[in-house]
């Protein structure tokens, strides 16, 4: 009993166990891994700030924005279509594809379907698009067209190397006579009356004498002229008309392709 008596007490410990590897469960890595992250974003937005125009931003920035409609000459670029989006209005379509509210396509110009079918066959036909085509490409560099709510608008244009006009006259030049020539002889597909418009790039501001309404009035009676001589009767021809300077294709108010003429294949119904 004495020999039990002095027996040293059994002591039992209980460890608790902790889950992880004892540095607060890893949590702390993936806490660093978002800082490093925020940092590199941080570091490549400063460096997208110092590398990039105030155009480019902007486009970047409207890219990022799905709420904002991005402009509709904006691209945030310098390349081929200088910052503009490809379907812009001043990236020329051959047939319009792409066109906006401004020069609508397609079911929005509100044509029946038995007239936008027969303005489809005379594109088709200008444009070779249906088949054969019985114009030449080099003519069709100055040819586009587009459908609006008016009807089939084709549109001929200046290009550096080769003019409607000689010079800053009403006088036509070969080529638009092989242009109208060869309209004479696709418009003779349907009878729609016909528009006739001018427009002409501004001229410099230091001139005494500005002839822009003059010019573009001219020009489009030139090319009535043309048509009538090919064969087209004169009474499908509507109207003739100059714009003068005021709606420019192209940004450059003084740009060559500013110079150009309208021929409006006319809807009959509605």
């Amino acid at each position: 009993m004495g020999a039990q008596g002095n027996a040293a007490p059994v002591i039992i410990k209980r460890k608790k166990i902790v889950a992880g590897d004892g540095h607060h469960g890893g949590a702390w890595k993936v806490a660093y891994a978002d800082f490093v992250t925020a940092m590199m974003a941080f570091f490549l937005l400063m460096w997208l700030l110092n590398a990039t125009t105030e155009k480019q931003r902007k486009g970047i920035a409207e890219y990022f924005s799905p709420t904002v409609p991005l402009a509709r000459i904006s691209g945030g670029g310098e390349g081929v279509l200088g910052g503009d989006s490809l379907f812009s209005e001043m990236s020329l379509a051959r047939t319009g594809t792409g066109g906006t509210t401004l020069r609508s396509t397609g079911r929005e110009s509100g044509l029946s379907d038995a007239e936008m079918q027969a303005l489809r066959s005379v594109e088709d036909a200008l444009l070779g698009s249906g088949g054969e085509s019985i114009t030449q490409e080099n003519l069709l560099r100055h040819v586009v067209t587009r459908m609006t709510d008016e009807g089939l608008v084709i549109e001929l244009f200046d290009i550096d190397d080769a003019t409607l006009f000689d010079g800053p006259t009403d006088t036509p030049t070969a080529l638009l006579t092989e242009l109208s020539a060869m309209l004479t002889r696709v418009l003779g597909l349907v009878r729609n009356p016909v528009a006739v418009a001018g427009h002409v790039a501004a001229q410099p501001v230091v001139l005494l004498d500005n002839t822009v309404w003059h010019l573009s009035s001219t020009r489009a009676d030139a090319l009535r002229r043309l048509l009538e001589a090919q064969g087209m009767p004169g009474a499908r021809i509507e109207r003739v008309t100059g714009h003068a300077d005021r709606e420019p294709a192209f940004r450059d108010p003084m740009s060559p392709r500013n110079n150009r003429l309208e021929i409006v294949l006319l809807r009959t119904e509605g």
